[in-house]
């Protein structure tokens, strides 16, 4: 049995898929490595591709596109090695990548996931993030977006807040005791819900400067901001915040709640995606309705708290990090 089930979401990455699946065959730890890859219905040859030209990879065809949620729990439901990478279709990985993780991962029981060092794909100079943080205003981000890759601060391995699910490890044992990706996110943040719900059982998330990997970035999407991305990611923004705080931190947040929303209202109006952006935070509304909840266990009381100062230190972070 591998100790590592490498899963790659892919769709339509004809572009991608064979500088993606060529880099990880030349991981200096290939040996210890089963990768999958999970095709969420492509329509541009990328699945006949993978299963013509890499027959040591395994591959599941979805019969329509799930969404990314769906396509990793379905290469997590089918691993049986401790631990589990993720890692996008349009991604090229430095060779000792996976090596980096494991060892980062293998140093304390309690860490769950380890983020990667995200490079801009195109433009090596620019970072693509570093971990993920989130704030108190509703806001997730990457840390060291755009900034260059010499910044000394991106050289240290620290705590995060969540680790990008582009490319993460993950230990499949918190991963069977918290429950998979939310199927109801389809994409953008279940990753950010995922370090949240290992935070409140108290686990770790962790960045590891080590773990090199190249990121073209919206390959699937097209670009940064477009409709059915703001939709999505405004609506699984509310759906966050519903899902994973109880009802007294959800009060307690909710002036800065409504100050980081409305400024994301402003900001995406005045970028010509107002009423996409207004759509999603209403759908996300109706969504907490049907979606899950993470019940409150006193016992997890200390956990809340130091959620709860993470974030708020994460409004002031969000303009230095």
């Amino acid at each position: 049995m591998a100790d590592i089930t490498v899963i790659i979401p892919n769709y339509n990455g004809i572009k991608y898929i064979e500088g993606c699946i060529e880099s990880l065959l030349a991981q200096t730890v290939a040996e210890r490595m089963d990768i999958i890859v999970v095709d969420n219905a492509s329509e541009d040859g990328s699945d006949d591709l993978v299963e013509k030209k890499y027959p040591q990879v395994r591959l599941i065809r979805l019969s329509e596109n799930f969404g990314f949620s769906r396509a990793v729990n379905e290469g997590i439901t089918v691993s049986r090695s401790p631990y589990v990478l993720l890692i996008n279709d349009d991604t090229r990985s430095d060779p000792n990548l996976v090596s980096s993780l494991l060892e980062t991962m293998e140093s304390d029981e309690r860490i769950f996931s380890v983020a990667s060092r995200m490079i801009q794909m195109g433009n090596e100079e620019l970072l693509d993030g570093a971990g993920d943080l989130y704030s108190a205003f509703g806001w997730a981000y990457a840390r060291g977006k755009d900034k260059s890759v010499n910044t000394k601060k991106y050289d240290k391995p620290r705590d995060v807040f969540a680790a990008c699910a582009g490319c993460a490890m993950y230990r499949k044992r918190i991963l069977d005791e918290i429950g998979y990706f939310d199927e109801f996110h389809f994409a953008y943040l279940e990753d950010v819900d995922m370090g949240y719900r290992a935070k409140i059982m108290g686990y770790r998330n962790v960045y590891c400067p080590k773990a090199v990997v190249y990121h073209a970035g919206s390959a699937t999407t097209g670009s940064r901001y477009n409709d059915f991305k703001v939709r999505l990611s405004s609506r699984n923004n509310v759906y966050l915040v519903f899902k994973n705080m109880p009802l007294a931190q959800l009060i307690l947040n909710l002036p800065f709640l409504v100050v980081g929303f409305g400024i994301k209202a402003i900001f995406f109006t005045l970028k010509g995606y107002g009423r996409p952006y207004l759509s999603g935070i209403k759908r996300g509304y109706l969504l907490c309705h049907e979606g899950r909840h993470v019940a409150y266990d006193s016992r997890n009381f200390k956990n809340y708290v130091r959620i709860q100062l993470e974030i708020w230190a994460g409004m002031f972070k969000r303009f230095v990090n």
